[in-house]
C-alpha cells in the first residue's frame, strides 16, 4: 500500500466530514507510515503531522493499566488484592463494595463504579487525592465482579493506587515507568509541557452549526489517569509497537515480562452488544473483524478524538486522531477501517438494523440517565432517535466548558431478542448497544458506549 494513497484517503475523507486537522499512522510490514491533513486550530492554524500533540482521552487508560502492570510484574501490586490495600482512605456511598473492589475490577471495568463525577479538585500534586476523597460522590451501578461498565472514575482510582505505590504523583510514575525507557518523547499531562511544542486544539459546533475553537483544552488533573494524556501519532504508533512485541524496549530492555503484556489481551469478562469489542482484557478492547482478532481503544476529550486498533497476530496497527466533534468520531473509525481493509483485506462492516417496528419503538422509548449524562430515545412513528447530552445541572455547576451534547440521530433496532441497537446517523454513527429488562420483561436501562444508563420516563415521541 503507498504512502500516498494513505494520503489521498486522509485528505478525502477529512474535508468531506468537515474536520480541521486530522493525523493517521499506520504500522504494517514492519513499517510505518503516516499521513496528515489540515490545521491544529481554526482560530490559530497550523499544519498537522505525525508529531502534532492531540488530546487522546481514554486510550490514556492503556497507558495506566500497562504502568500498574509494571508494579504487578515486580510483586508491588496483587491484581487480585482489595483496592484498600494501596488505598486505604477509600470512601465509596456503600461500605461493602468499597471493602470487596480489587485491582483487577478496576482494570477490566466491572468495579460496580458508575461513569464519573464531574469535579474539578485542582492542578496542585493532590488533585488525584482530593478527587478519589470525592468519590463517596460516585453512583455504584452493580456488585464488584457482576458486570462490566466502562468506568472513567476506577482508572482515576487506579492512578491513585500508582502514587501510593511507587511514591511519586500518576504523572512522574507514569513518565518513569513507561514513557522514558520507551522513548515516547512526546507524550505529556501538563499544559506547560505541551504549550512548547505544536498542538491540536479541539472543535465543536457552535449555536449556528459553525465550529468553533473549543476553550477547555484539558481535562481536569485529577482525570488525568483515565484521560488526561496528549500525545502524537507517532509517540501513540510507537506504543502499538510495543503491544506488539515480546515486553522489550527498543534497546533490548525488559520492561514488561512478555507473559504479562500478552496477558492483557485474553478475555477476562464478555461485553455484550457493544461495538466496542466484544470483551475486555486488562483495559483494552477485545474484538473479532472479519476473523480476526483486534485489542483497541479509543479516547475523546473536547472536541478532539483518537482511535488505536491493533492486530497482533497481523503485526499490525493503526492509530487515527481528529480535532471537531461531532465528526472526529465517524473520521477515526473510516480510516480505521480503510487501513484494515486495503493493507490486511479485513473488512468491517455494520451490522443492518432491522425495519421500523412502532410496538418495539413505543416499548423502549424514554429516558434514561447516569451520574452525568441523559439518554434520549424517542419514536416520530417512521424512525427511532438517540441524543445524548450532559444534564444541565452539571453544565451549571462546572466551572470549565464542556463537551457538545450529540443531538438526536438515527437508531435501528438489530435482529436477534430485538434488544440490541445500532445508531445509523450524527456523531454516534456506528456506536451499538442494548435494552436491559427487569424481571418481568421491562425495559428499564440501556447500554451505551460500555456505560449504563437507568430508564427515568417513558415517552413516545
Amino acid at each position: 500500500m503507498s504512502n500516498e494513497a494513505l494520503s489521498e484517503f486522509v485528505e478525502a475523507t477529512a474535508e468531506e466530514f468537515g474536520i480541521p486537522g486530522v493525523t493517521v499512522g499506520v504500522w504494517a510490514d514492519g513499517h510505518e507510515t503516516f499521513a496528515s491533513h489540515g490545521v491544529t486550530s481554526l482560530g490559530n492554524p497550523l499544519p498537522v503531522d505525525e508529531n502534532t500533540l492531540f488530546q487522546v482521552g481514554s486510550a490514556t487508560k492503556t497507558f495506566t493499566a500497562v504502568a500498574l502492570m509494571r508494579l504487578v510484574a515486580e510483586g508491588r501490586v496483587d491484581l487480585d488484592a482489595p483496592v484498600r490495600r494501596y488505598v486505604p482512605d477509600l470512601v465509596l456511598a456503600d461500605e461493602k463494595t468499597a471493602d470487596a473492589i480489587t485491582v483487577m475490577n478496576l482494570l477490566n471495568h466491572t468495579s460496580g463504579l458508575g461513569w464519573n463525577i464531574i469535579v474539578d479538585t485542582g492542578d496542585g500534586d493532590d488533585a488525584l487525592a482530593a478527587f478519589v476523597a470525592r468519590l463517596a460522590e460516585l453512583e455504584l451501578v452493580g456488585e464488584p465482579g457482576a458486570r462490566a461498565s466502562y468506568s472513567q472514575a476506577a482508572y482515576n482510582l487506579l492512578g491513585r493506587v500508582l502514587e501510593n505505590v511507587t511514591g511519586l504523583t500518576y504523572e512522574k510514575a507514569v513518565a518513569s515507568l513507561l514513557f522514558e525507557p520507551l522513548g515516547l518523547s512526546n507524550s505529556f499531562f501538563g499544559t506547560a509541557d505541551v504549550m512548547t511544542r505544536r498542538f491540536a486544539v479541539g472543535h465543536n459546533p457552535d449555536e449556528d452549526g459553525h465550529l468553533a475553537v473549543a476553550k477547555e483544552w484539558r481535562l481536569t488533573r485529577g482525570n488525568n489517569p483515565g484521560g488526561g494524556l496528549a500525545s502524537s501519532a507517532a509517540d501513540v504508533l510507537a506504543w502499538a509497537r510495543f503491544q506488539l512485541g515480546d515486553g522489550r524496549t527498543e534497546t533490548g530492555e525488559q520492561l514488561l515480562p512478555a507473559e504479562q503484556l500478552h496477558r492483557m489481551r485474553k478475555q477476562t469478562v464478555e461485553l455484550r452488544g457493544s461495538n466496542l469489542g466484544d470483551g475486555f482484557g486488562i483495559c483494552w478492547f477485545l474484538r473479532e473483524v472479519d476473523g480476526v482478532r483486534t485489542i483497541e481503544h479509543g479516547g475523546s476529550a473536547n472536541g478532539q478524538f483518537a482511535e488505536l486498533v491493533i492486530v497482533p497476530e497481523r503485526n499490525f496497527a493503526v492509530v487515527a486522531m481528529s480535532n471537531a466533534g461531532p465528526a472526529g468520531i465517524p473520521f477515526n473509525r473510516s480510516a480505521v477501517r480503510w487501513a484494515l481493509e486495503h493493507y490486511l483485506g479485513i473488512v468491517d462492516k455494520d451490522p443492518e438494523p432491522l425495519p421500523y417496528d412502532e410496538t418495539r419503538a413505543r416499548e423502549v422509548a424514554g429516558a434514561y440517565e447516569n451520574d452525568a449524562m441523559t439518554l434520549t430515545v424517542a419514536t416520530d412513528g417512521e424512525q427511532l432517535t438517540i441524543a445524548v447530552t450532559i444534564k444541565p445541572e452539571i453544565r451549571e455547576a462546572a466551572d470549565f466548558e464542556m463537551p457538545a451534547d450529540y443531538e438526536p440521530a438515527a437508531l435501528g433496532l438489530l435482529p436477534g431478542d430485538g434488544d440490541e441497537f445500532i445508531v445509523t446517523a450524527g456523531g454516534l454513527q456506528g456506536q451499538r448497544g442494548f435494552f436491559s429488562r427487569d424481571a418481568g420483561g421491562s425495559v428499564v436501562g440501556i447500554d451505551l458506549g460500555g456505560r449504563i444508563f437507568s430508564r427515568t420516563a417513558t415517552t413516545s415521541a
